[in-house]
């Protein structure tokens, strides 16, 4: 008679956030699973972000937190659905990032019998080094250990020179973005001195609901460029960045987290931000930083001066007419 084999060892990580907060713990998640051989690593957090930690080839299933299901693991005392009791209880450890100031959340998941609970930080703090590192700063209790944290969901596309020009224009806080009008001068200019890649404008549901699609559809149609507008964030991971040989325009934003990740060349533009906690810790990223000013302050000369060499390294190719 065989012996039974014992089941592969079993990880829940819970991450409910924005985008960039999501993508900035892809490295401690990686962290996880490679450090216990052979597991199983699933994620619970928001359905459309946390796809992004399966396309990156870390969680195996993921399963949504805001389902009505879950909500009783939130209240103290309250009664929970048998098979969420079952599902939790399956796992080996649980990471959680949730905001459980008063601990109901812990105390209800130890109460179930869940058999090793780890609680992380649910925000990255100014002055402690960069987002990744904090994030996956509390699997050191497990002898687990940082040692790059450069989050990483496809492979970059390094087949030859630059053929597209990719701007993300906003983000999740208005303090955070540059004027509109100042990208659209500065994508005037890169037509102008660069006419063989293609221009692209990527907006999602942040953009919509400020008008910023609506104003770059009815007002920039002067300008060619293919515009990208509402596709999922697996889309843009799987099909759309890594689709040509491609660099990234943009500000601090889950958007320019993401293009990093898969392997973009990036410029960005910080402002209030600080780009030694936030900005993607790749080697493809430059960072305009102008801790002493808003962006507002910030003029299209100031940018084009730091964007034009950087586009010409990346294009192998002088501006149009030098």
């Amino acid at each position: 008679m065989s012996a039974t084999r014992p089941l592969p060892p079993r990880v829940l990580v819970i991450r409910g956030a924005a985008i960039g907060d999501f993508i900035v713990t892809l490295p401690a998640m990686r962290l996880l699973k490679e450090s216990i051989p052979g597991c199983r690593l699933d994620v619970l957090g928001d359905p459309g972000i946390s796809a992004l930690a399966k396309v990156a080839g870390i969680a195996d299933d993921t399963w949504n937190l805001d389902h009505r299901s879950m909500a009783p693991l939130f209240a103290p005392g309250a009664d929970i659905d048998p098979a969420v009791v079952e599902r939790l209880t399956s796992y080996n450890v649980v990471v959680s990032y949730l905001f459980d100031p008063d601990g109901i959340f812990r105390g209800n998941l130890e109460r179930l019998g869940v058999k090793t609970f780890i609680e992380c930080p649910h925000r990255v703090l100014d002055g402690l080094g960069p987002a990744p590192s904090q994030l996956a700063r509390p699997l050191e209790k497990l002898a687990m250990f940082l040692d790059d944290p450069a989050p990483r969901i496809s492979p970059p596309n390094m087949d030859g020179p630059v053929e597209r020009i990719i701007l993300h224009p906003g983000s999740g806080s208005l303090r955070k973005n540059w004027a509109l009008g100042n990208w659209r001068e500065v994508l005037n200019r890169t037509s102008e001195a660069f006419p063989k890649p293609e221009l692209v404008v990527v907006t999602g549901e942040a953009e919509t609901e400020r008008g910023v699609t609506h104003e770059i559809g009815a007002g920039w149609t002067a300008l060619r460029f293919t515009h990208w507008d509402q596709h999922s964030l697996e889309v843009l991971a799987t099909t759309r960045f890594p689709s040509k040989r491609a660099c990234f325009l943009g500000h601090d934003s889950g958007i320019s987290h993401l293009a990093a990740a898969c392997g973009l060349p990036c410029f960005l533009l910080f402002g209030p931000t600080d780009p030694s906690v936030w900005a993607p810790p790749h080697p493809g990223v430059e960072v305009f930083h102008r801790p002493d000013e808003s962006l507002a302050e910030l003029s299209v000369d100031a940018v084009w001066q730091k964007l034009n060499p950087w586009l010409v390294e990346l294009l192998k190719e002088s501006p149009e007419g030098l």
